[in-house]
């Protein structure tokens, strides 16, 4: 395909997936002032409903700009040869093709990261703190974003120099090597996430002895669900949004809770969300989810193999020579329409599984407490409750409260 055509392309596709973005926000929007659900009208008080419409509409308008922004950035990166120039600096240094890479994307994500600090910092240090939620110091705030991108460096720079140095051993096999990688490491991560990650960010310490732990390990016994493991993470540091989950499996599997959960919700309510944490792992969510990953990066790289070796694709971005790091970002932006569709199919089962994990804490605990629970999480995060159909069914991996309690109930 020639390279005009492929530039075409690569905008239609950045301006039509804003459009939908954008037309879908604004149906979210206008549902914001609609009439709550009988059934929540428990939720919200007067005051707290009217702090929800404003936190919304904010983060709506916050979010309008900030994609704007982005889809500005992105077309004038393309259309003023932004990608060329980055390529010229580097290659000024180095013609070593694993060299090239990753300083080619070394820069890039540098370079966006910078950008992007004044619209995190606005979200963060405005937005969340005008309606209570932050916790974060300025402080934390800077070290977070080190942190981050020191992971990014070491992990997506060891990755890419690996997957080039596939391609120059195996040619157009490269992404089966590649594969194979990508799925070490996600098994990986999956096993030991909150040993090795988590601590970079939070701290984890075990559950204290007491009433709450012990509701907890009888609960785990009564459904045969082996338990050494039961976490606190400190996530009040920085917000006081309420969260838990469940990670790894085996010997290796844990349950965190959060210490705002623990302060929001009562005894029962909790083992209530345990109930539905442990229903994911004995439906299999866990390890369904696991592999359907495995799968899909395996197909997006073998994808990535039939252009690999299309020159049209860097000029398309603007650059005049060809290579690895040129093809791979042309490819990334034409990619996205397939990445949208398998979001939407991924999505889909994760309400599925959502509603799955609810009925067995139903079953094998009791609805009522994770029905307050629920309404508790969703009235302390200010979360929208009368969400657009297409909205969900675009963007949302768990179902509605509305959906989630109707299911409960039933």
């Amino acid at each position: 395909m020639d390279s005009k055509l492929l530039f075409s392309l690569i905008i239609g596709i950045l301006i039509a997936q804003y459009l939908i973005d954008t037309f879908l926000d604004y149906l979210n929007s206008k549902k914001y002032r609609e009439a709550i659900p009988e059934e929540l009208n428990d939720v919200f008080d007067e005051a707290e409903y009217q702090k929800s419409q404003a936190y919304k509409k904010t983060n709506y308008r916050f979010g309008i700009a900030n994609d704007a922004f982005s889809l500005l950035l992105t077309i004038s990166f393309l259309l003023f040869g932004g990608f060329e120039w980055v390529d010229e600096i580097v290659r000024s240094f180095t013609t070593n093709p694993i060299l090239m890479a990753l300083a080619f994307f070394g820069i890039i994500v540098i370079g966006s990261n910078i950008i992007s600090i004044p619209f995190s910092y606005y979200q963060t240090f405005v937005i969340e703190e005008k309606f209570g939620f932050n916790k974060t110091t300025k402080k934390l705030f800077f070290i977070d974003l080190l942190k981050g991108l020191v992971m990014t460096t070491v992990l997506g720079g060891g990755l890419l120099a690996l997957v080039i140095l596939f391609l120059q051993w195996t040619g157009d096999s490269f992404w089966l090597y590649a594969w194979g990688l990508f799925a070490i490491l996600m098994l990986f991560i999956n096993l030991f996430y909150s040993k090795l990650i988590v601590p970079l960010f939070n701290k984890q310490t075990p559950l204290e002895a007491g009433s709450l732990k012990s509701s907890i390990e009888s609960y785990a016994q009564k459904v045969g669900f082996e338990l050494d493991n039961i976490f606190v993470i400190d996530g009040s540091k920085r917000s006081t949004k309420a969260n838990a989950y469940f990670s790894g499996f085996g010997k290796q599997k844990r349950v965190t809770l959060f210490d705002t959960l623990i302060n929001d919700l009562n005894e029962e309510e909790i083992v209530a969300v345990l109930a539905h944490e442990v229903g994911h792992y004995k439906r299999k969510h866990i390890i369904f989810n696991l592999f359907a990953t495995i799968s899909l990066t395996g197909l997006t790289l073998f994808i990535l193999s039939l252009f690999i070796n299309n020159p049209e694709l860097s000029l398309a971005i603007g650059v005049s020579n060809p290579s690895f790091h040129a093809v791979l970002v042309g490819f990334v932006l034409l990619y996205s329409p397939i990445s949208t569709i398998t979001g939407l199919a991924m999505n889909f089962l994760s309400r599925k599984f959502e509603f799955q994990a609810d009925d067995y804490a139903k079953e094998t605990f009791a609805a009522s407490p994770l029905i307050t629970s629920l309404k508790k999480l969703s009235k302390n995060s200010l979360s929208n409750l009368t969400p657009h159909p297409a909205y969900v069914f675009m963007h949302y991996s768990h179902p509605p409260l509305i959906q989630r309690i109707r299911n409960l109930k039933a």
